[in-house]
């Protein structure tokens, strides 16, 4: 029984690190139960908040949920030891004043509750923007993009004053910190310029969308598919095959046409037919335009006219949609109405302009025409020629 009494009086009176070992066991015992109750009260509003979360739609109990389970243990820990050191402080018997054990412990604490705030706000912004750009009719290539822009510049803010608040912690003068750092951001900011200026334009396109990944665009003399939009450039794979990388603010300063928003296609095309054709003839091609246009599938006429009288054509002007963006249909289409206008063309004993010149010489009525037809494998020769009657060559005064 003396034997324990001494050991008791012993533990009482003894000293870890300067402080009492008696201080040590209630800061630690209090530490602990708080830890526990942490423990047991995150349990108990997660497995609540989940329960919940099944049975309704995404509201503010999912975001709460999302942080309880990003919370880390240590830092329940150290928000018990923070807790604990308000009730029992970590001081030597003598000393009223904070001692290096106790500055050390809450310094520790602060900093794991710091990082976890981090990790809080990491999270909070990752679901924010996901759920954001969804609910702004973000396409997935675009709320890709975007997200990994509109994180980027969230987080840098966020662990800034993360890193702020940790250093305010541990001691250091922050406000000529932040004195500092305004002077040396505008210092900086004239030397890189034109670098922010591509980064913030980067942004612009994330919000204002002139143009997602997979989209085909053109701009200037360059052309090609979007790759990657990044935080300086953006990356585009041209029809060649190389990767162009254009700056940011240079593709917003520039004209962008982005085929892929297309909805349908138009088609412009032009033909001529002989000045000798006949008028009956002429009337009924518009209408044997039309009538082949509307027999072919994913296409809508507009129109189909006698648009000029050209040098040696009567030119007809053709109009009509593409009902689909995609470019080699719309060639497959061309094709086919080319071909059936030949076939229909011909059947009505209609022909092809081909380019051909009259001469009105002077103290004749009648025009001197010539007409050059090249064989294959030969060429055309000239009207005086002594074999100007040969095949291949007509002279009519």
């Amino acid at each position: 029984m003396t034997s324990a009494w001494l050991l008791i009086q012993k533990f009482y009176h003894g000293e870890l690190m300067g402080i009492p070992v008696v201080r040590w066991a209630a800061f630690l015992t209090l530490t602990l139960v708080v830890f526990l109750t942490l423990r047991v009260l995150v349990t108990a509003v997660r497995s609540r908040l989940k329960a919940r979360s099944v049975l309704t739609e995404p509201r503010l109990n999912d975001y709460l949920l999302q942080l309880l389970e990003r919370t880390w243990t240590l830092s329940l820990l150290a928000g018990s030891a923070l807790v604990a050191l308000s009730f029992v402080g970590l001081r030597a018997a003598e000393v009223a004043r904070e001692s290096g054990v106790e500055g050390t412990v809450r310094l520790l604490a602060l900093l794991l509750i710091f990082v976890q705030i981090g990790v809080w706000g990491t999270s909070l912004i990752d679901t924010a923007l996901h759920r954001g750009f969804r609910y702004a009719n973000f396409t997935e290539t675009a709320a890709q993009t975007a997200f990994g822009v509109v994180r980027f510049f969230t987080l840098v803010a966020l662990w800034t004053s993360v890193t702020i608040l940790v250093l305010s912690a541990f001691g250091v003068e922050v406000t000529p910190l932040l004195a500092g750092l305004g002077v040396g951001g505008i210092a900086v900011g004239f030397a890189l310029q034109k670098i922010l200026g591509d980064i913030f334009c980067s942004v612009a396109i994330v919000l204002d969308r002139p143009f997602e990944v997979g989209d085909f665009i053109i701009t200037g003399d360059h052309m090609g598919t979007v790759e990657r939009i990044g935080i300086k450039t953006t990356r585009v794979r041209s029809l060649e095959g190389e990767q162009i990388i254009f700056p940011n603010s240079n593709l917003l300063d520039s004209r962008i046409r982005n085929y892929k928003r297309m909805t349908e296609r138009r088609v412009v095309f032009s033909f001529g037919v002989l000045y000798t054709t006949p008028i009956t003839s002429l009337e009924r091609i518009p209408s044997l335009v039309k009538e082949i246009i509307q027999g072919i599938d994913q296409t809508r006429f507009d129109r189909a006219h006698l648009a000029a009288f050209g040098d040696s054509a009567l030119n007809f002007e053709v109009v009509y949609y593409v009902l689909d963006p995609d470019y080699n249909l719309s060639m497959d289409i061309q094709q086919q109405i080319n071909l059936t206008l030949v076939r229909k063309l011909d059947e009505l004993k209609v022909s092809f302009a081909l380019p051909s010149r009259t001469l009105y010489v002077e103290g004749t009525r009648v025009p001197l025409r010539t007409q050059v037809q090249l064989l294959e494998g030969g060429r055309g020769e000239r009207p005086d020629d002594a074999e100007g009657n040969r095949k291949g060559q007509t002279h009519t005064p």
